[in-house]
C-alpha cells in the first residue's frame, strides 16, 4: 500500500505507451474515463489497440481524435461487444473507421469479453464457455472450440484480454486505489486486474478508514491500481451513477460532427470541436469549466431524480 495519487498528466505519461493495448471500463456511456481519454489525447498516442465490452464516449473520443488529426493519434485495433450511445444509436467513429479499413475488429458478446476480462484476471491464457457456440461469433474471432475432455460435448475455449493500461472512473476512491463503484458495476474489477497498469480517476477521493468501514463495497482492489486522480465530472458528458446525468445536447454534438463524414463530409466541424474542447485547453478542468454551471447543476439535478426513480 502506498500514496498512488498523481495527476492526471504524470499518470498518461507514465502508464500509457505507442502500441499499447488499452482496456477500457464502464459501460456504453455510463462512468466512462473520458477525462483520461481527453488527456490522452492532448498527449498523442499511435497504434493503439482497445479492448471493451460496451462503451461510447471513451472510444469515440479517442477514434474521433484519429479521424482530426491521424498524424498525432491513431488506433490500429478494436476488441469488443458493442460500440455505441444508449438512446444515441450506434458509433459513427466505429463506422467511419471501419468502413474505410483503417482498423481492424474482432467483434465478442458482452458476455463473451467479460470472460476475456475474467481469464485475463484470473492469470488463465483462456477461458471455457458456450458462449459462441450459438452464433456466427465463432467464425470470426479467435475462438477455439474442443470436445470437453470431461462430457465430451464441444466446448469454446476464448482467450484471455490482458490489456498493458486500464482506464477506470469510479465513485470513490482512496489514495492507495481502494475503489468504490455505485450503479452498474459493468466489468470494471475484471479489466483492472486483468491490466498489467490500471489509471483510476474518482468522483471523489476519501479516506482510507471511510471507504475500508465496509469492506464489501470494495470493488477494485489496491493491488489492481497504479494510478488515483479526483476528476469531478470525470465521465462527463456520459453519467455517473448519484452524481450527474448524461448531457445529451453535448453527446449530440460530438456525433454531430462525425456522423457526417460517413458519407463524406469535411472534417472542419470535428477538428473545431477537438481544438475547442480538448486541445485548447491546458486540463480536463478547463473543459468542465467551459461548460458552465447552470448545465452541470441541472445534469446533477436529473440524476438525483433518476435515483429517487430507482428507489
Amino acid at each position: 500500500m502506498k500514496d498512488k495519487r498523481m495527476t492526471l498528466k504524470e499518470a498518461v505519461s507514465r502508464f500509457v505507451k505507442n502500441g499499447d493495448n488499452v482496456g477500457i471500463g464502464g459501460f456504453v456511456n455510463v462512468r466512462q474515463p473520458v477525462a483520461i481519454c481527453h488527456e490522452m489525447i492532448r498527449q498523442g498516442f499511435k497504434d493503439l489497440t482497445l479492448s471493451f465490452q460496451s462503451a461510447g464516449m471513451a472510444p469515440e473520443l479517442l477514434a474521433g481524435a484519429m479521424i482530426a488529426n491521424p498524424d498525432k493519434f491513431s488506433i490500429k485495433r478494436v476488441e469488443l461487444a458493442y460500440w455505441g450511445h444508449e438512446a444515441f444509436g450506434l458509433s459513427p467513429a466505429w463506422r467511419y473507421l471501419a468502413e474505410r479499413g483503417l482498423i481492424e475488429f474482432e467483434d465478442w458478446s458482452n458476455y463473451n469479453m467479460s470472460a476475456r476480462f475474467k481469464a485475463g484476471a484470473m492469470g488463465l491464457p483462456f477461458i471455457p464457455t458456450r458462449g459462441p457456440l450459438g452464433g456466427d461469433i465463432k467464425n470470426t474471432s479467435r475462438t477455439k472450440i474442443m470436445d470437453c475432455p470431461f462430457t465430451g460435448r464441444p466446448i469454446a475455449l476464448l482467450p484471455a484480454s490482458n490489456p498493458n493500461v486500464a482506464l477506470i472512473h469510479v465513485q470513490a476512491a482512496d489514495m492507495y486505489g481502494n475503489c468504490i463503484i455505485r450503479g452498474t458495476d459493468a466489468t470494471c474489477a475484471e479489466i483492472a486486474m486483468a491490466s498489467a497498469h490500471t489509471i483510476v480517476t474518482c468522483e471523489q477521493l476519501v479516506s482510507h478508514d471511510l471507504l475500508t468501514s465496509n469492506p464489501k463495497d470494495i470493488m477494485i482492489p489496491f493491488p489492481a491500481v497504479d494510478a488515483v486522480i479526483q476528476v469531478p465530472y470525470g465521465a462527463y458528458p456520459g453519467a455517473c451513477r448519484r452524481h450527474y446525468w448524461f448531457n445529451g445536447d453535448h453527446v449530440r454534438q460530438l456525433l454531430g460532427c462525425i456522423a457526417p463524414m460517413c458519407k463524406g463530409g469535411a472534417p472542419d466541424a470535428l477538428k473545431a470541436y477537438y481544438d475547442e474542447n480538448i486541445y485548447g485547453v491546458e486540463s480536463f478542468e478547463d473543459y468542465i469549466a467551459k461548460i458552465g454551471v447552470k448545465q452541470l447543476l441541472a445534469d446533477k439535478a436529473a440524476e438525483a431524480v433518476h435515483c429517487e426513480r430507482l428507489v
